[in-house]
């Protein structure tokens, strides 16, 4: 054990121009007149270049020290940009500085310790935990704490070979009975927060914990651990309903969809009662489907119905980043995925109920005030030819 961390960072983003553009750096820039002053680090102007080794504060104190390394890192950030600019040719005549961040973004500073520390091994080899709340993908991206003064590789880069479960342990205080973390202080070992520490595992941690909190205070439970332990599987199910994908787990499907009878008009209707609401490998658990298709529930008698949840296909199975950090002229921006079912109306004994003209979602949660003998949903036009749908649930 030892006191450093992975650093903090300023980052750029580039725009470029119809014409050239001058930069003159502020005088207080670090001068970096070569490429030799920041070796094995690419510095081209790429879509999704961010310029992330700009990074400093691994040595230090990352909360004492916070403000003096904002200062130099500024420094070094404007320096950089001046070196693309003035120093060797980077093709950058046109390109502008558009932004740039103020508020260093922290990787590593304090964690917390939770009746469970997750580690490289969960990360890598995961064997699953009965109480899991969250998961993560992102490779073990351990960086050295020397930072861009660090000449030799900046990371250490090893890819999980898929999705690893975070147990609810590592999100209560192991001491302190009304305590959550949720994001960069959970209970992990230094080379477990490489991966969790990232800004799309965070969001499922803090989701996790607002669901955990949520159960402690309806049901005024004295500790965050025995919310856990009494809640764990109502915890999950929460979750999942809310569309939080929780490797392993299965969610459950309402009663009213379990015991209706489910028709489609192509293929296997099934799969929209499968409760794992996205592709998962080889495995189908999605309805193909066209315009003009349906999937229909027929119930018993008359019902009164409350709610339709619909999963629709944002496609995460993309191997993209949707992170632009340099916009080239042309490049077309980020736009809603194709995979996504375009417009949609739910029919209630043939009565339209429900119309959405442009869909943009991928979970759809839709209330209703009335009474049918069956519920229809009708796909009305698409992105592409064919779209696939995870879930067509009804209450």
């Amino acid at each position: 054990a030892d006191s450093k961390t992975m650093g903090m960072s300023c980052l750029l983003q580039a725009r470029e121009t119809t014409s050239p553009q001058k930069f003159i750096p502020p005088s207080w820039a670090y001068s970096y007149p070569d490429d030799d002053s920041f070796p094995k680090r690419d510095h081209s102007l790429a879509k999704l270049q961010n310029f992330w080794y700009l990074e400093l504060g691994g040595d230090q104190d990352s909360v004492a020290d916070t403000e003096t390394l904002r200062d130099e890192l500024l420094k070094v950030a404007f320096g950089f940009w001046d070196h693309i600019k003035n120093h060797g040719n980077h093709s950058a005549e046109n390109w502008v500085l558009d932004w740039v961040g103020f508020l260093p973004g922290k990787r590593e500073s304090s964690r917390c310790m939770g009746d469970y520390i997750l580690t490289q091994k969960d990360v890598l080899e995961p064997e699953g935990f009965e109480d899991i709340c969250a998961y993560g993908g992102w490779p073990v991206d351990d960086h050295h704490p020397g930072g861009f003064r660090h000449f030799g590789q900046p990371n250490t880069y090893v890819r999980p070979k898929q999705p690893y479960p975070i147990p609810m342990r590592c999100l209560y205080s192991k001491n302190i009975s009304n305590l959550l973390f949720a994001g960069r202080n959970i209970s992990c070992t230094h080379t477990g927060l490489s991966s969790t520490r990232v800004m799309a595992t965070c969001a499922t941690l803090g989701q996790a914990a607002g669901v955990i909190a949520s159960y402690a205070v309806k049901n005024n439970l004295p500790t965050l651990r025995e919310t856990c332990q009494k809640y764990c599987k109502e915890i999950q199910q929460t979750l999942m309903e809310d569309d939080c994908y929780l490797p392993g787990l299965k969610r459950q499907i309402p009663l009213l969809s379990r015991e209706s009878a489910l028709c489609v008009s192509s293929g296997d209707g099934e799969v929209l009662r499968s409760g794992v609401d996205r592709a998962l490998g080889e495995e189908s658990n999605s309805w193909t489907c066209k315009a003009g298709d349906y999937a229909q529930y027929t119930f018993k008698e008359e019902t009164s119905l409350k709610e339709v949840r619909i999963v629709f296909d944002s496609n995460l199975k993309r191997d993209h980043l949707n992170m632009v950090s340099n916009y080239r002229l042309g490049e077309s921006l980020f736009e809603a995925p194709d995979t996504l079912v375009k417009s949609f109306h739910l029919e209630a004994d043939g009565v339209n109920v429900y119309q959405c003209e442009l869909n943009y979602q991928r979970l759809v949660k839709i209330p209703l005030s009335i009474k049918a003998k069956n519920l229809r949903l009708v796909i009305d036009s698409l992105r592409k030819e064919e779209a696939q749908v995870f879930a067509f649930d009804v209450r």
